[in-house]
């Protein structure tokens, strides 16, 4: 009321609709349509608006001219329309309240409706964009204003008769050079046929669905005669152009192998195009000769026939692409129906009527046929999980799609499970991904999408996709764990078959995308519940036993390990073991010492452990710290506020105690990890920058920690206790000698790196060149943070020479000199130094000199043992 109030207002915005997005105009369309019926004036300016729209120089204005046109088809019903519910749609409250005057205006809205109508008409000679929306809007304004059906399919007939080849004997039957346009000497598209195939084919099934539903109360025999009319010309043209597609070889649309698909010139161009309409109208046919075959052989045979006249296309378009670029190479959008996809899915893999047996073994006999539909589910599935609708009819509608969803869920969980994939690979090797690996993609995804966009849902996707049910009866509440983790058993043995065969058996695409569907449906499970335990115990069992050297199956297991241990407690424990292992597997960086074997996780080994295990363990490492930090910001935020109420302060020290052991803990855990990482010989990286970022984190850490303390003396308020006395040892015995070691084996790789660049009197080729500059700028990436790192030390060992201060508790006993700075002397390398001194001396001095002087070098020089390090 308050809008219609202000409809001079509104009137005043729609002036303004040809400066608006596309969206933005279809949202306000859609808010202010209820007052359309109401306010004659604020229709009638906009349908004024719309008309000056319709012949814009923007593309976007006409374009916001369809779909506001589109819009008053959508809501101005002719009496004697088909209910919306009909439909199968859904009805919101405003639509409700005004159709209530839909009785009274039935004859101005039919005079409206088709003035609209003759205005959309002059949308079928503008640009293909333009025409593509009215061909995408079209069937939605069937399904909702019945009424107009004839007006629109006679329009669809007249646009299609420019386009057909009435001769029967003619080959292709399809005008498609009517369908390109040349402006400026480029070629575009014009008429986007296979849209306008598929707009036809959507509206004349769906109006033969509705004569169907009404043919009991129609007494009007003249006007159904003349409906009839134009429904059987639309059959007989699509039938025909089924029929003589499947006579056409390539050579007749001119996309034979000797056919120029390069981008480059107009041919290429021109020849793209004809590439993209063929293969849309091959996959409208498919549709249109399925849905209306009644599981007829004949039927099944053309579409098989379309599929392989579609599929040569597609093949000969893969080889060109592999040569350069082509338009048709990128990924196109399919023209398959959600509800088409689903139910030609179900049919193949679910019906076991008997007397569909032997016409649909045409289609299940065709491997290839199989794997494209369920290609075309995955793509459907993708788009679902992205976007949140698909294309096409249905696409918007929630309910819909989440239907379709669950039944396609219902056929790929079937079909992974009752056939194993061992079993189709020793079968005829195929092309590409497997259709079991299909089937796990789309599960994948399924799954993602079930928790990002239909999250409510949940629950009745579980009971919908119960494979022992038919799914249409009513189905009782669930329990989300129970449902998840008996779906979680069925991967789990699905990858333990993976783990348990031989090695070369081992299918690692397969075994990864089980790991992920795991991964996902764990997300479902509650920490604290039963399943979640066994879940976890079973993900570290496997970890454990299993000494894979696939790199991406062990990311993304650890990864899932991790996700699950530290949903249940801290995984600082799981971090030192993990270091260990990498440790034992890489060696250490003095050659010198012999690492003791140990193994707690076979899937830690010489190819995964560097980056893979490196990288997990630190991202970890990264995520423990940030929240230690955020425990002891919480203690100095609570010795703040004790400091006020110094009469509780007792009390005060004794909430902090529990935090503060926690931290400490957590700390000597995470220095013991570190402790074994900085004496591992790391291959030069992205790990090595890591890892001393994270060790600068780790000393800034330690120091907010020390201050802490400082804070606590100075206002009475905290005391030393023995645990972090402890700590500070094992900082100054385990961590910083360690520490300085490590940066020197890193400017020792940084050393030989650079040198691999010397030999300037050769010429280096281009490619040498650019590996030499790529290893430089690594080698500079890695030691950046070193210096921060030899900072963060010194910052650490400052502010507990204050605390040592404050409370009276030698703290830096534990430390000793730093030796990484701007020089250091290496004393290996000074005793080598001046035994060449030595040496240069004793040869002036004489023969009996020199040898007198290496004879007691020698002896004062133990000999070099070679160290064993547990």
């Amino acid at each position: 009321l308050i809008l219609l109030e202000s409809s001079s207002k509104v009137i005043e915005a729609f002036d303004h609709l040809s400066y608006l997005s596309l969206s933005t105009v279809q949202g306000l369309l859609k808010a202010v349509q209820p007052l359309l019926k109401i306010s004659v004036s604020m229709k009638d300016s906009l349908i004024l608006v719309l008309r000056k729209a319709m012949f814009s120089s923007q593309l976007d204005s006409r374009k916001s001219a369809v779909a506001g046109f589109l819009l008053l088809l959508k809501n101005f019903k002719l009496l004697g329309s088909l209910t919306y519910s009909q439909c199968s749609q859904t009805v919101t409250a405003s639509q409700v309240q005004v159709d209530v005057h839909m009785c009274h205006n039935a004859s101005a809205n039919e005079a409206l409706c088709l003035e609209i109508l003759g205005s959309l008409k002059r949308c079928l000679s503008q640009q293909s964009d333009v025409r593509l929306m009215l061909y995408e809007g079209l069937f939605d304004v069937l399904r909702r204003n019945s009424q107009l059906a004839n007006t629109i399919l006679q329009t669809l007939l007249s646009q299609l008769n420019r386009y057909y080849e009435l001769e029967e004997d003619l080959l292709p039957p399809l005008k498609l050079e009517s369908c390109i346009t040349t402006q400026g000497g480029q070629i575009y598209l014009q008429e986007p046929l296979a849209h306008l195939l598929s707009c036809i084919q959507n509206c004349l099934a769906w109006y033969k669905q509705s004569l169907l539903q009404g043919s009991n109360g129609n007494d009007d025999e003249e006007e159904e005669d003349n409906e009839d009319s134009f429904q059987h010309d639309l059959e007989e043209q699509l039938d025909s152009i089924t029929r003589r597609m499947i006579k056409s070889e390539l050579e007749d649309f001119e996309l034979d192998k000797s056919a120029d698909f390069s981008l480059t010139s107009n041919v290429g161009i021109k020849n793209n195009i004809y590439a993209v309409l063929v293969m849309g109208v091959f996959e409208v046919l498919i549709e249109y000769n399925f849905i209306t075959s009644n599981y007829s052989a004949n039927r099944f045979e053309d579409v098989i026939s379309l599929f392989n006249r579609s599929n040569k296309l597609s093949e000969l378009l893969k080889e060109k692409s592999g040569k350069g670029k082509s338009l048709s190479s990128n990924k196109t959008k399919s023209l398959l129906t959600f509800s088409f996809v689903s139910s030609l899915l179900t049919a193949l893999f679910r019906d076991n009527a008997q007397s569909h047996e032997e016409s649909l073994s045409i289609l299940r006999s065709n491997n290839e046929f199989m794997r494209y539909t369920v290609n075309m589910a995955l793509q459907k599935i993708q788009q679902l999980e992205e976007t949140g609708h698909a294309d096409g009819p249905d696409g918007q509608n929630i309910e819909r799609t989440f239907k379709y969803l669950c039944d396609i869920t219902r056929v790929l969980l079937w079909r992974y499970t009752s056939i194993p994939s061992a079993v189709e690979e020793s079968g005829k090797k195929e092309k590409g991904r497997t259709i079991s690996l299909l089937c796990l993609e789309g599960l994948l995804r399924i799954f993602n999408a079930m928790q990002h966009r239909y999250q409510n849902k949940i629950q009745q996707f579980f009971s919908a996709i119960d494979v022992t049910s038919d799914g249409e009866e009513e189905q009782e509440i669930v329990n989300i764990t129970e449902k998840a983790a008996f779906h979680i058993r069925q991967f789990q043995r699905s990858l333990v078959t993976q783990l348990s065969g031989d090695e070369e058996d081992f299918n690692s695409k397969e075994a990864q995308l089980l790991v992920s569907i795991l991964s996902t449906l764990s997300r479902l499970l509650e920490p604290t519940s039963e399943q979640f335990a066994q879940m976890l115990t079973w993900t570290i069992k496997i970890c454990k036993e299993n000494n894979l050297e696939d790199v991406q199956f062990c990311k993304g297991l650890m990864s899932m390990l991790f996700s699950l241990y530290v949903l249940r407690k801290s995984p600082v424990s799981l971090l030192q073991e993990l270091s260990r292992d990498v440790h034992s597997r890489l060696g250490d960086i003095d050659q010198d010492i012999e690492i003791e074997e140990q193994s707690h996780f076979a899937m830690v080994n010489s190819k995964t452990a560097a980056p893979t295990v490196v990288q997990l363990i630190l991202s970890q490492v990264e995520k423990v710290l940030e929240e230690v930090d955020w425990l002891i910001t919480k203690l100095k935020a609570q010795l703040s506020t004790d400091r006020v109420l110094t009469d509780e302060s007792s009390q005060g020290s004794t909430t902090r105690e529990p935090v503060e052991k926690a931290i400490i803990l957590q700390l000597g855990t995470l220095l013991t990890t570190f402790h074994e990482l900085i004496q591992t010989s790391i291959p030069s990286g992205g790990c090595v920058d890591i890892l001393l970022k994270e060790m600068g984190k780790m000393y800034n850490i330690l120091t907010s920690l020390v201050k802490y303390y400082i804070h606590g003396y100075t206002t009475n308020a905290a005391h030393l206790p023995a645990r972090f006395e402890k700590l500070v040892k094992l900082s100054g015995s385990h961590l910083t000698p360690q520490c300085y070691a490590f940066i020197t084996y890193v400017q020792n790789i940084q050393n030989e790196t650079m040198s691999f660049g010397g030999g300037a009197e050769k010429k280096k080729d281009k490619k040498e060149m650019a590996s030499i500059t790529a290893a430089t700028a690594r080698v500079l990436r890695e030691t950046k943070p070193v210096p921060n790192l030899i900072f963060a030390i010194e910052q650490y060992e400052k502010f507990l020479i204050h605390l040592t201060k404050k409370s009276k508790v030698n703290l830096m006993q534990y430390m000793k000199l730093s030796t990484s700075r701007d020089f250091r002397i290496n004393a290996a390398t000074l005793d080598a130094a001046l035994q060449e001194q030595e040496e240069g001396d004793g040869q002036q001095d004489g023969n009996d000199d020199d040898a007198q002087s290496n004879t007691t070098v020698d002896e004062n020089r133990e000999p070099k043992k070679k160290r064993r390090k547990r």
